[in-house]
């Protein structure tokens, strides 16, 4: 889909330009892409599996730390993810292992012998911008299966309205989809206050005739954000979430959840996998809607005869 002048102009080539300007050398591209073959071997480890929240917050700590999962102690990981040493041992039996030993005995046959290196030289802000990149890669693994993409899509294209939930952390990601997205869907509403008028909200939407909820859901994980989940799927909302893993608290409460890491190597998380993941979600609804182009068209005919943007 070709998109309005308010996207920054020649989307195309700029991305081009981005896209050659962000690429590591070889020896790091090469380890980066080490870093994101374990993480996904280590996402499909998990699936599958029934954890519990505990549980699940082990398993998201050595997605986040996929490069040096294989390599810690019992007493390390517990320590990273905030548990005690006996959950991370449960959590290891949970997965059918006999205990934390033989798991970690595993994650080293499938992993490479040594730790991932080549940002030891980066100082702290470098090391953030390349933990992100990281995170792309990491995205871009994922999407080489595009069918829950395109799923999603078909499900929020056909829902009229079509609610956006996005509290604290996920406001933005939310208001900027529900931007977008206004341009080619006739009726998006963003949610983004919390309190007793979210519930409301959320009836006003079923009672207008929506058929699913997209959740941007990131850490700090707001309780109100699980609870709007729940009641929206009550209500009949089919809920669509775009998470920072597939192991966050959102998980139960959604029915298409597509994970999207987020950067942790600041004071505040960095969130450009989810942005993107959410452009990408607008490009598979666009799919999914047949007067998405004529609407485009039309708002860059009006927006030239008003002289909104400055070229």
């Amino acid at each position: 889909m070709s998109g309005d002048g308010d996207n920054g102009g020649n989307g195309a080539a700029d991305g081009a330009r981005a896209g050659t300007a962000g690429r590591r050398a070889g020896e790091t591209a090469a380890a980066t892409d080490t870093d994101t073959g374990i993480a996904a071997r280590l996402q499909k480890l998990f699936e599958g599996h029934r954890l519990t929240p505990t549980q699940r917050r082990i398993a998201h700590c050595m997605v986040r730390r996929a490069a040096d999962a294989p390599f810690l102690s019992s007493v390390e990981l517990a320590e990273l993810a905030g548990v005690s040493q006996p959950s991370v041992t449960r959590f290891a039996v949970a997965l059918g292992f006999d205990g934390y030993p033989a798991l970690r005995r595993h994650l080293r046959e499938v992993a490479p012998t040594e730790k991932s290196g080549g940002t030891a030289s980066y100082n702290e802000y470098q090391q953030a911008v390349q933990a992100e990149i990281d995170n792309l890669r990491h995205l871009a693994a994922a999407l080489a299966d595009p069918s829950p993409v395109i799923e999603a899509g078909r499900l929020l294209a056909a829902s009229r309205p079509l609610p956006v939930l996005g509290l604290r952390a996920a406001t933005a990601q939310a208001a900027g989809f529900v931007y977008f997205a206004r341009k080619v869907h006739p009726d998006v509403r963003l949610l983004d206050e919390g309190g007793t008028m979210l519930t409301d909200r959320i009836d006003a939407a079923v009672r207008a005739g929506a058929t699913a909820l997209l959740c941007f859901a990131l850490p700090r994980h707001p309780r109100e954000v699980v609870d709007a989940l729940e009641y929206a799927r009550a209500a009949g909302l089919t809920v669509v979430t775009v998470a920072d893993s597939a192991f966050a608290p959102v998980a139960h409460h959604t029915d298409l959840l597509l994970p999207a890491p987020v950067g942790t190597g600041l004071a505040f998380d960095t969130a450009c996998a989810p942005m993107l993941l959410g452009r990408v979600l607008l490009e598979a609804m666009c799919d999914d809607l047949p007067d998405a182009q004529a609407r485009l068209e039309e708002f860059d005919a009006r927006a030239a005869e008003r002289g909104l943007f400055v070229e």
